[in-house]
């Protein structure tokens, strides 16, 4: 008789349904984070070097030409590398934390006389392209855990036309 009334007994059910379904729940909240956390460090790094590329679009043709081989000025990279970290020419906080103007690659290409005839340049003097990469490594919300490691590393590259404005 004890044992039948034990097998029916429906007290205590939902606590136990709780303590099964606790540990998936917490991992998918978890999950949802770091991935949500993931996916926003990588817009803001796409952003940044868009807004970089976007700004050495407008640089004069002096500090930025493909007259003698692709040259670009040092002043310049700096500033390009400061608009595309932080959002300002003069510098500042980082979008992400953790990202420096070491790891911003700046470097200018230049298009071929049959390349350069195809726009609106002439091919005596063709528009410098400027192309910024970078890769960080992604800096985990629950690092702690150990879900996401230092191994994560996030990277993104833009590359705009100088128009010599």
């Amino acid at each position: 008789m004890r044992r039948r009334g034990f097998i029916f007994d429906c007290e205590g059910a939902a606590a136990a349904e709780m303590a099964l379904i606790l540990p998936i729940a917490v991992l998918l909240l978890f999950a949802g984070f770091e991935s949500a956390n993931y996916f926003y460090s990588q817009h803001q790094i796409s952003k940044g070097l868009r807004d970089g590329a976007r700004f050495a679009a407008r640089q004069n043709f002096n500090d930025i030409n493909c007259r003698s081989g692709a040259s670009i000025s040092s002043g310049v990279v700096a500033q390009i590398q400061n608009v595309a970290r932080t959002g300002k020419a003069s510098g500042g906080n980082a979008r992400i934390s953790g990202w420096d103007n070491a790891d911003i690659t700046v470097t200018v290409t230049c298009p071929t006389a049959a390349e350069a005839q195809t726009g609106i340049f002439t091919s005596s003097e063709p528009a410098p392209q400027v192309n910024l990469t970078t890769t960080i490594n992604y800096d985990s919300l629950f690092n702690g855990l150990g879900v996401i490691t230092d191994s994560a590393v996030i990277g993104a590259r833009h590359q705009a036309t100088v128009m010599g404005i």
